[in-house]
């Protein structure tokens, strides 16, 4: 592993956590003009990561999960998880507000950052172009990528049906993300920029991570993880 070990997160453009929706919604206009689309990664990928979020105790426990991939193998190494009373109600468009706590205290417990982070939900996909993996990014810094198994928003033509095709997903003129084929005759999933990544890159990076599933093996380890679930995948 190389150094740069975490002690504690570095957070840009840190804000409270405990607001109301109209304040949160305010927080993601403001924070939104941060996120990068032009691809700044590592030069070189040795870890990709996923992050997912599920809840227990009838929602009042967020329990986040950090599965850690050597690339290109995709073998996991490193596992973190965390558990912290959930405090923001459940707010299509507001998910990062409930989730984003916990993935932080999860990612604190890394002996470094993954190089690239995939997280289940939506990048710039999004009514303010501000979901969870661009919020994450943008508080880290980092390239994060949004791999949603729903559309949020936004139209698409017909995705061809091999594997590997994928179609721009479009807000007027604007593109937002893809709609990706990952196993031949299998629906899609939606794939979209988070932070320091282009909608292109993030295709590819995704499709890299995926072997003979649907998901890539980064949101399939997290979402095992953060289900608590017994076994092996």
């Amino acid at each position: 592993m190389r150094p740069n070990k975490i002690a504690k997160l570095k957070l840009h453009h840190a804000h409270p956590w405990d607001v109301s929706p109209a304040e949160a919604i305010a927080i993601q206009k403001r924070l939104r003009h941060f996120v990068k689309l032009d691809d700044d990664l590592p030069e070189v990928i040795q870890t990709v990561a996923g992050v997912d979020v599920g809840f227990k105790d009838k929602g009042s426990i967020t329990r986040a999960a950090v599965a850690v991939l050597n690339f290109p193998v995709l073998n996991l190494q490193i596992q973190a998880l965390a558990e912290i009373p959930t405090t923001f109600p459940y707010i299509p468009g507001l998910l990062s507000f409930r989730e984003i706590p916990a993935v932080l205290t999860a990612l604190e417990k890394l002996p470094q950052l993954p190089d690239l982070i995939l997280c289940d939900g939506q990048g710039i996909a999004h009514p303010r172009r501000f979901g969870i993996a661009s919020h994450l990014g943008v508080l880290l810094d980092h390239p994060t990528i949004g791999v949603g198994k729903t559309r949020l928003i936004g139209t698409h033509d017909s995705v061809p049906e091999e594997k590997g095709a994928w179609v721009p997903l479009w807000v007027g003129k604007e593109m937002i993300g893809a709609v990706v084929r990952t196993r031949a005759n299998v629906k899609p999933i939606y794939v979209s920029p988070g932070h320091r990544i282009g909608v292109e890159s993030a295709v590819k990076w995704v499709l890299a991570c995926v072997t003979r599933y649907k998901l890539p093996e980064t949101t399939r380890w997290a979402d095992h993880l953060a289900s608590k679930k017994s076994g092996n995948i």
